[in-house]
């Protein structure tokens, strides 16, 4: 008889046992826990096997129990656990709601070692829902405090520098990805974690991908797959993923389409429907779509491209269901200190006044903020309305930039200068300026000039420098198509910034509202009203 055998065996006696000692009418507070603890155990022994829903099922019938004995160091260890397995199956929102009553139970039972467990997954939704200033927030706080738990230099350590890095790396500060991950390995391989070490492996391969570093990227994505392969390790199905994704990357860009195809069909042909919510699987359809594009087979680009397309819709509904949950979340607590705040008024007249005065500056501010917030919408629609009247000249007349048009006149009486602007225009005709590795050495390789001379040729005769002149055509390209093509409109902010030659969804956000005044999102979203009050009318 295995041990598996034995274990389920004896969770299904103490179930009986449970059942006989509640008909007996003599179940105690102790009696359960226990069957609750039983409960938790099968919950993480379905958990550890990937089967994340019947995982959450055992942990609900714990949490049945112990909420009747009001055991709140079981109650917070069940809602954390729940937290974990509704994050790896890419349910966002139950994730954080369990995740927020685990942390309340902590705080309650001052247990900080079980806030650090609660931290970390935390961080990961909210690094999803791109609120990456509050992830980096807390998980500052957790460096800060390490000292003061009980994980250092354990696997919790590891997980916990393993968190960090990811904000770091969804912020694009691959230094400190870098410098984070030579810690993460080195505390690993002291404690023989297999879990981190692949972990790191995967970060260090992403961070290679994006330097462009592709040799360096398989070392360390062919070590963390050769980790999966050679020992039992739990969870599998999320690396796994990564490192399909990241490897099919790497063939991609070095052009290698039927390897990268090859491996981006394991992930698809794996996933079931549990698995299609979770934004690396999402992208690998993309990835299939552009691998059969560059191969000119287009019936299977067009079919993986619309698979992809019904994937980001329902992963971005997903995501404003979060988001709104975090917002209502932040008034709560706002209403909730000003409720805390009405009791106190009532211990005196000196407390009165103070509290008076800090609800009266709470109204303030917080009609300041409406203020601010019905300024800048209005801001925005001048904006908006600006820049619509700027792209419907700039398709009559087919000259203006996104900022400002220039007056000045320009004299050329350089004819290497003119076969140089020559060059760049018909560069910006076949939108060179779209890739992702157009660069000044790049460019200036085509036009048959240096980097110094083209750099210097762009500043007097663009009138700004390269990296705003490359922008400032790709934020125009964008403005443009979002305007006119409905079907690119409905792409997502990050794939539409891929499709322009940026590495990220922030790096794109930051450049549209730099140059334009307002968010990418918010233009979008005016364009399909105008265009449906349009159709309506």
């Amino acid at each position: 008889m295995t041990f598996s055998t034995l274990q389920n065996l004896a969770f299904r006696l103490s179930v009986t046992l449970f059942f006989l000692v509640l008909f007996s009418g003599r179940i105690s507070a102790q009696d359960k826990d226990s069957i609750a603890i039983q409960y938790i155990l099968k919950g993480k022994s379905f958990y550890k096997a990937d089967d994340y829903e019947k995982s959450i099922t055992y942990y609900n019938k714990a949490l049945a129990l112990v909420e009747k004995t009001k055991n709140d160091v079981l109650i917070g260890d069940i809602h954390t656990k729940k937290g974990h397995a509704y994050l790896l199956s890419g349910k966002n929102k139950e994730a954080l709601d369990a995740y927020d009553k685990g942390l309340s139970m902590a705080k309650k039972t001052k247990d900080l070692d079980q806030e650090f467990v609660i931290n970390s997954g935390l961080i990961q939704v909210l690094r999803r829902m791109n609120r990456l200033d509050k992830a980096h927030t807390i998980a500052s706080g957790m460096i800060k405090s390490l000292d003061q738990t009980s994980f250092k230099n354990t696997h919790n350590h590891v997980n916990i520098l393993t968190t960090v890095s990811d904000i770091y790396l969804a912020r694009e500060q691959y230094d400190s990805v870098l410098f984070f991950s030579k810690k993460g390995i080195e505390v690993s391989k002291n404690l023989d974690y297999k879990e981190g070490l692949v972990d790191f492996y995967i970060k260090k391969g992403m961070i290679f991908y994006y330097k462009k570093e592709y040799d360096k990227s398989f070392k360390y994505l062919f070590d963390a797959q050769d980790i999966l392969l050679e020992h039992d390790i739990t969870n599998q199905s999320f690396p796994k993923v990564n490192i399909n994704y990241f490897l099919a990357s790497s063939y991609y860009e070095k052009g290698l389409y039927d390897k990268a195809i090859e491996i981006l069909h394991k992930t698809t042909d794996a996933a079931e429907e549990k698995d299609v919510m979770k934004p690396p699987v999402i992208q690998s359809y993309l990835l299939l779509a552009n691998c059969y594009g560059e191969k000119k087979d287009f019936e299977k680009a067009l079919y993986w491209n619309n698979e992809y397309v019904r994937l980001i819709e329902n992963y971005q509904k997903d995501k404003d269901e979060t988001l709104n949950s975090i917002y209502e979340k932040d008034a709560q607590k706002l209403k909730s200190e000003i409720e805390n705040l009405k009791k106190e008024k009532e211990k005196g007249e000196n407390i009165k006044k103070i509290t008076f005065g800090i609800v009266t500056l709470l109204v303030l501010i917080l009609i300041f903020i409406v203020f601010k917030y019905v300024k800048k919408q209005k801001l925005n629609k001048i904006l908006f309305n600006d820049l619509l009247e700027k792209i419907n000249q700039l398709e009559s007349n087919g000259a203006i930039d996104v900022k400002k048009e220039s007056s000045k006149e320009i004299i050329i009486d350089d004819d290497k200068v003119v076969e140089v602007l020559k060059g760049l225009t018909r560069l910006e005709d076949q939108e060179y300026f779209l890739k992702s590795d157009c660069s000044l050495r790049a460019m200036a390789k085509k036009v048959k000039t240096n980097a110094t001379y083209l750099s210097k040729i762009i500043n007097i005769h663009k009138e700004k420098n390269f990296n705003d002149y490359i922008n400032d055509l790709r934020i125009e390209y964008a403005l443009m198509r979002i305007k006119n093509d409905k079907k690119f409109r409905s792409f997502s902010i990050k794939s539409i910034a891929t499709e322009i030659g940026y590495k990220s969804d922030y790096s794109f956000a930051k450049h549209f509202k730099a140059k334009t005044g307002i968010n990418p999102s918010y233009y979008i979203k005016n364009i399909q009203k105008q265009e449906t009050s349009f159709e309506t009318v």
